[in-house]
């Protein structure tokens, strides 16, 4: 791969890679340690709540936070390696992934969101919603990893 990355380009790539894993795993974590949190809030399990609520946030400062910000900087030289800011044709399927790694980043921050407001005591959503919501990182990581491997456009 030629580009300003050279040689690095695969180095680069894995790392991408594995901090992608990284960050997904804890997106798959967060959401169902969501649905016990609520679960033992709405059964007034307190001491309960507060270590479900001590789980999310750990898993937020050691793995998602870091992940995604590994994720996002690797990805944009990857991305700009690839000349998406020059204007390189055939790289549809590149802006496709992008717009769905962003909304899977506002996933990331809802997620955050909601983990801080169940810490709170103040739950909004069923267990039912929260289950169905649980599935957005999976269904967004299976398109993503479509448009890069197959790159339809």
């Amino acid at each position: 791969m030629t580009g300003f990355l050279g040689a690095a380009y695969d180095w680069v790539k894995a790392a991408h890679l594995i901090f992608v894993i990284f960050w997904m795993a804890g997106l798959f974590m967060l959401p169902r340690y969501l649905v016990y949190h609520q679960e033992a809030l709405a059964a007034g399990r307190d001491a309960e709540a507060a270590e479900w609520a001590s789980r999310e946030a750990k898993i937020r400062h050691i793995i998602l936070t870091p992940a995604l910000v590994v994720v996002w900087v690797l990805g944009i030289a990857l991305a700009l390696n690839l000349g998406i800011a020059s204007g390189q044709p055939g790289l549809g399927w590149l802006h496709a992934k992008l717009l769905l790694v962003l909304i899977l980043s506002g996933y990331h921050g809802w997620a955050v969101g909601y983990a801080r407001k169940l810490a709170a005591g103040k739950p909004t959503l069923t267990g039912k919603t929260l289950r169905m919501l649980n599935e957005i990182p999976a269904l967004m990581v299976t398109l993503i990893v479509i448009l890069v491997i197959v790159k339809p456009f």
